[in-house]
C-alpha cells in the first residue's frame, strides 16, 4: 500500500511516500524558520498562506521522486492535529480533496503519534512495548507505548514545553528564532561550574514537568549581571549552558524514573529536542547503566515532516482505519484519546 503524508501542522511543510512494502521511498521537507526568524517566533497567518503555496508542489516532488503518478497511490494521511488550525486545515483540505478525486481512502493522523513511531523508520526499529519521551516546542510528555494505539501517559509539561523554554530563553540571551538550537551552540562556549540552576520537580515523586520556574531563574540571573555589568558575550554563553544542563538533567532524570517504574528496558526519543546532542548522550548513559537501550529517529525525522505521517497513516489505513466525509483539524487532541486499530474481529 503507498501511502502519501502530508504534514502542516506549524511551521514546516512535509510530505513523503510510504509503501508498506519498501518502506519509505520518497520525502520532502519546506521549513519556515528564515521566514518567522524576524517575527521571533511562528506567525499563524502566514505559516498557513506558505503551506497553501509550498504544498501541491511538493505533492509532485515526491511523486517524481518516486517515479509515480498520483493515480499510484492507495491512500493519503494527513495530520489532523493538534497544531495551528490554520495550518491543519490547509493539509486536511488538500487531502480530502486529492483522495475525493482518486477514489481512495483518507485518514487524519495525531501529530504526536507521529513522533512517537518516527524512530520506526529507521533500519533498526524499537519492539514494543517501550517508554517514550516526547519532547518538542508544544510538547514533553513521557508514554508508556505498548503497541500502535496503545499509550498510557506517564507525565506531562503543567506549563512551558522543555522546547517552548528553549525558545524563550534564547529570546532573553538575544537569540534567533529557532532557540533550541541556538542555545545549545551558545551553551558550547559557556563554563559549566560558574551557574546551577534548579532541575524542576526532581526533588519529589511523579513524572510531570515544570519549566516556567526555570525560565524565571534564567532571567533573574541575566538581570543581575546586567545590573552588575557583567553581562558579556561569556556570561551570555555561562547562563545558556546552565540553562542546558538544568534542562538535560529534568529531563534524564524523569526519563530513569520512567524506566524503573514501568521496568521497561527501552526508551524511545522523538520531537525536536530529541536532536539535542547533550540530551542524547546522557540519556544513553543513563540507559546503559539500567541495560536498557535507546532509540531516536534521523535528524530530519526529529522535527516535523511528512516521513512520520505516512508510516502512521499506512499502518491505520492498512487495518481499514479512513476517515468519513468530514475533513478533520484539532488544534488541541489528546493522545491518549487515540485507540488501536480495529480487527475484523472487533
Amino acid at each position: 500500500m503507498r501511502v502519501l503524508g502530508i504534514e502542516t501542522s506549524c511551521d514546516e511543510t512535509g510530505v513523503a511516500i510510504f509503501d508498506t512494502e519498501r518502506g519509505l521511498v520518497a520525502d520532502a521537507l519546506y521549513s519556515q524558520i528564515a521566514m518567522h526568524a524576524d517575527y521571533g517566533g511562528v506567525v499563524p497567518e502566514l505559516a498557513s498562506r506558505d503551506h497553501t503555496r509550498k504544498l501541491l508542489p511538493l505533492i509532485q516532488e515526491v511523486l517524481d521522486q518516486a517515479n509515480l503518478e498520483r493515480r499510484d497511490l492507495d491512500g493519503i494521511a494527513y495530520t489532523a492535529g493538534p497544531g495551528l488550525v490554520g495550518a491543519l486545515m490547509v493539509g486536511a483540505t488538500t487531502a480530502h480533496g486529492l483522495a475525493r478525486a482518486l477514489g481512495i481512502p483518507v485518514l487524519g493522523v495525531h501529530h504526536m503519534e507521529g513522533h512517537l513511531l518516527a524512530p520506526m523508520l529507521e533500519s533498526e526499529p524499537p519492539a514494543f512495548p517501550f517508554v517514550a519521551l516526547l519532547v518538542s516546542g508544544g510538547h514533553t510528555q513521557l508514554v508508556e507505548v505498548r503497541g500502535l494505539g496503545k499509550y498510557r501517559l506517564l507525565g506531562e509539561s503543567v506549563d512551558d514545553a522543555a522546547g517552548e523554554a528553549f525558545d524563550k530563553a534564547a529570546k532573553m540571551l538575544g537569540l534567533d528564532y529557532p532557540g533550541g538550537p541556538n542555545v545549545a551552540r551558545l551553551a558550547e562556549r559557556g563554563d559549566s561550574t560558574r551557574f546551577r540552576f534548579p532541575r524542576p520537580m526532581t526533588d519529589r515523586p511523579g513524572l510531570d514537568f515544570s519549566f516556567s520556574g526555570l525560565k524565571t531563574h534564567t532571567l533573574t540571573t541575566l538581570r543581575k549581571l546586567q545590573s552588575a555589568g557583567q553581562l558579556d558575550e561569556q556570561g551570555k554563553a555561562d547562563i545558556a549552558r546552565a540553562f542546558e544542563d538544568a534542562v538535560v538533567d529534568t529531563l534524564t532524570i524523569k526519563c530513569r524514573r520512567a524506566l524503573d517504574q514501568t521496568g521497561l528496558k527501552r526508551l524511545v526519543i522523538a520531537g525536536g529536542v530529541s536532536a539535542n546532542t547533550r540530551l542524547r548522550e546522557r540519556l544513553s548513559g543513563e540507559a546503559e547503566k539500567r541495560g536498557a537501550r535507546v532509540f531516536y529517529p534521523r535528524g530530519r525525522f526529529c522535527t516535523d515532516n511528512g516521513a512520520m505521517i505516512a508510516y502512521v497513516g499506512a499502518q491505520r489505513l492498512l487495518a481499514g482505519e479512513r476517515d468519513d466525509s468530514v475533513m478533520k483539524a484539532l488544534p488541541r487532541w489528546s493522545l491518549e484519546g487515540l485507540q488501536p486499530p480495529r480487527t475484523p474481529n472487533d
